[in-house]
């Protein structure tokens, strides 16, 4: 078997670890005033590779090679971690986009009650 494949996923698996690192987890903090605010993602990794030696004569020392070799990362902001003056720590999650029209409307409910709920206040004080 050639030593090409091996050779390629190490490289690989090399350069993924040079760009994951925790600094991409966990963010560099953020000071302003007495507030530290630090960021914190999620990161996926994927990978794969595949390759064949392609020959007609079995002894053949110079093979053939074909293959090849990918992968990706995803970071996904989670949430921030809030650091107050005296220690207080909150966190505050980053709200992933609604993905469908259920989730819309879910969403859209506390702003609609909020529109529907000032309409009727506006509409009483001119009746009083």
């Amino acid at each position: 078997m050639s030593q090409n494949l091996p050779n390629m996923l190490n490289d690989t698996i090399s350069k993924i670890r040079e760009m994951v690192d925790t600094n991409n987890v966990i963010g560099e903090p953020i000071v302003v005033g007495d507030v530290t605010i630090i960021p914190v993602s999620k990161v996926s990794v994927g990978f794969g590779g595949g390759g064949s030696d392609h020959t007609k004569a079995p002894a053949a020392k110079d093979m053939p090679f074909g293959g090849g070799v990918g992968g990706g990362v995803k970071v996904t902001p989670i949430c921030f971690l809030i650091v107050g003056k005296e220690g207080n720590v909150r966190m505050m999650p980053v709200a992933a986009p609604a993905n469908t029209t259920a989730d819309r409307i879910v969403e859209m409910v506390p702003d609609t009650l909020d529109k529907i709920s000032a309409f009727i206040d506006s509409h009483s004080n001119k009746t009083v």
